[in-house]
């Protein structure tokens, strides 16, 4: 009895087009191997919900499969050529199969024979397959471009969003429900003060939800929402902003504010488990990555933190892991032994802490001084505008333009004035409490925000090692020297 592989492959659009799916294609080969006194040894099948990665990994698996088994087989079954390829290269592997290794290439409902002019026609319809795939490509990429110049997102709307269907055409307008949970996010870190991770859980309290499988807003997702220009009507395409049709749902001046307090900062993933980064192997020196992972309960999804070495899995490395609480825990040891009990320790650190708290300070303070400086500007500017417009110099609406545009200056300045005055207050409380800090930071450690907690560690550690499931500091800076007495 003869042999055969057989590769089906199908996309949605082509199934609904040309009629046939992975079924038709199935049953075509076993009607092939049937007459031909055969039966298929091994089907492979390339769904229309595979990703690009998906199907190199799969063709590649036929290849593989194939070499090793060519000699048991008698033929390569594909119910068209351009279901066997989608460009010329896989082409020239399935035909050089054919040719080193004797495994012909059938394509049930397109036979050619294996012979000089065969080929060619084969080869005419690989031809044929491949322009087809890239022109589709060059189509889609016109097609997008041309809805981001009407206004339009070229792919989901943002949360906060939905896209619907209208007279044939795809829009987006504002979700009725997530849409004010967007607003709510951008009012509460704009006008309340609140950092990231205190937002969340605001948020939290206050019963405003993500989605029902992931109740919580986390900070990462956050901090995405916040820097979001699509809440100010613009749509991303190849990582440019252009102007959008869908409505705002933040105003220009709240998202001005909203900028300036966060600084510009990038809240990357490692900050959701504060430590990924800062603590290196005590095996192999690379990094201790932090990774979350949920698991769903009957009080809902609960989240955990686990700390490993980035190359856990190689070779015969310790299989060792932390659990947040773990690390939590020995890093609290560090800090009570670091607790200077000699009054001249407590007045050196008081004295570092006020100092470099000073130095801070007087650099914010020129920043501050020139800010303000502007800020006086812009309002004698905006006296000498009415003046101009009482002379009779300038239009309304040349004055209402310029106007507009030196309070959107001033309101910029001031909050950046703002944002300047919150540090100096923080700097301020912490000075004033120098010489209980490490007292202060065992009290709070558990509910203190995780990019804090970094930036604590970064501080006050050089390096820190995990020697099998055990936190030591391998480096001395004087804060390690309390540590050691």
């Amino acid at each position: 009895m003869k042999k055969y592989i057989a590769l089906a492959r199908v996309s949605s659009r082509e199934q609904e087009r040309e009629g046939f799916s992975l079924d038709v294609q199935e049953s075509a080969f076993q009607k092939y191997a049937t007459k031909h006194d055969g039966e298929i040894e091994h089907m492979f099948r390339i769904a229309e919900t595979a990703s690009k990665s998906e199907q190199r990994k799969i063709f590649k698996e036929v290849l593989k499969y194939a070499k090793m088994h060519a000699a048991e087989l008698d033929g390569m079954l594909f119910y068209k050529v351009d279901r066997a390829v989608r460009n010329l290269f896989d082409y020239v592997e399935l035909e050089r199969l054919e040719s080193e290794n004797n495994l012909p290439f059938i394509s049930i409902s397109q036979p050619t024979e294996n012979t000089p002019a065969g080929r060619m026609m084969r080869r005419t319809l690989a031809n044929m397959a491949a322009f087809y795939t890239e022109q589709q490509s060059v189509d889609v990429r016109e097609g997008i471009k041309r809805r981001v110049e009407c206004g339009l997102p070229p792919n989901r709307a943002a949360y906060g969003y939905r896209n619907i269907r209208r007279e044939g055409r795809s829009i987006v307008e504002v979700h009725p429900e997530n849409g004010p949970k967007v607003q709510r996010i951008f009012y509460l870190y704009a006008f309340h003060g609140l950092p990231i991770d205190a937002l969340a859980d605001r948020l939290a309290e206050e019963g405003v939800t993500y989605t029902e499988s992931r109740p919580r807003f986390s900070p990462s997702k956050l901090y995405a929402l916040l820097i979001d220009r699509s809440y100010i009507g613009e749509v991303k395409h190849h990582g440019e902003w252009h102007p959008g049709k869908h409505k705002p749902l933040i105003d220009r001046e709240t998202w001005d504010r909203v900028q300036v307090l966060l600084g510009q900062k990038v809240y990357r993933s490692h900050e959701m488990v504060y430590a990924g980064g800062v603590i290196s192997c005590g095996h192999c020196e690379h990094a201790i990555s932090g990774e979350t992972k949920e698991k769903r309960t009957k009080q809902g999804v609960k989240h955990y933190v686990y700390y490993r070495c980035a190359r856990y899995q190689c070779g015969d490395h310790p299989r060792i892991r932390l659990t947040e609480n773990d690390l939590d825990e020995q890093i609290l040891t560090l800090f009570r032994r670091m607790h200077p009990n000699n009054p001249a320790v407590r007045v050196w650190l008081e004295t570092v802490l006020l100092r470099r708290i000073e130095d801070i300070q007087q650099a914010n303070t020129q920043k501050i001084s020139e800010l303000r400086r502007l800020c006086s500007l812009t309002q004698g500017q905006r006296n000498e505008l009415l003046n101009v417009r009482l002379a009779g110099s300038i239009t309304d609406e040349e004055f209402a333009e310029k106007q507009a545009e030196l309070r959107g200056r001033e309101k910029k300045y001031q909050d950046q004035i703002d944002g300047f005055d919150r540090h100096q207050q923080r700097n301020l409380a912490l000075a004033k409490k120098g010489p209980q800090v490490f007292q202060i930071i065992q009290e709070n450690w558990p509910v203190t925000p995780r990019s804090t907690k970094r930036r604590i560690l970064e501080i006050i550690f050089k390096n820190l090692v995990l020697a099998g499931d055990l936190l030591v500091p391998s480096n001395w800076t004087p804060f390690e020297l309390l540590m050691a007495g």
